[in-house]
């Protein structure tokens, strides 16, 4: 059984997300974010690809080094980090970090966000991914 992890702050979805991807808890996850210089009050988490790469990179985990254009969710790898609610505040482009698996050939996405009423989703329709980070786990 697939345990998301929940973000436990408003803007803390990139953290959670590369939570999800390393099998971390939320805290483990934001004290080594911390420790990079990573926190979850800076806007710049869910608005520049570079601080999940770097989380990423310090577990030994590689993600692709561009975004790739989503059209499919057939198309995607087996574990992407999948940016939807894009919208753009002064002109920035923000978006919701999240986590698309394929499980023993399921696909699902697990989404840190704690409103929802379950986090590991399959209604792939209402999340329109804009682009992707494929991830190779190590």
């Amino acid at each position: 059984m697939i345990r998301p992890v929940i973000q436990e702050e408003v803007t803390g979805c990139g953290i959670a997300a590369v939570a999800n991807i390393l099998g971390k808890t939320y805290s483990e996850m934001k004290a080594r974010a911390n420790a990079m210089g990573i926190y979850a009050e800076d806007k710049s988490l869910w608005s520049d690809t570079q601080y999940v790469r770097r989380l990423l990179s310090s577990a030994g985990v590689e993600a692709s080094a561009e975004e790739t254009p989503f059209e499919s969710w057939d198309s995607l790898p087996d574990v992407a980090l999948l940016s939807i609610k894009h919208h753009q505040e002064e002109g920035k482009n923000f978006w919701h970090w999240v986590v698309f698996k394929r499980v023993d050939g399921q696909d699902l996405v697990l989404d840190s966000a704690s409103y929802l009423p379950s986090n590991v989703r399959t209604d792939f329709d209402e999340m329109q991914p804009k682009w992707f980070i494929a991830v190779k786990p190590a």
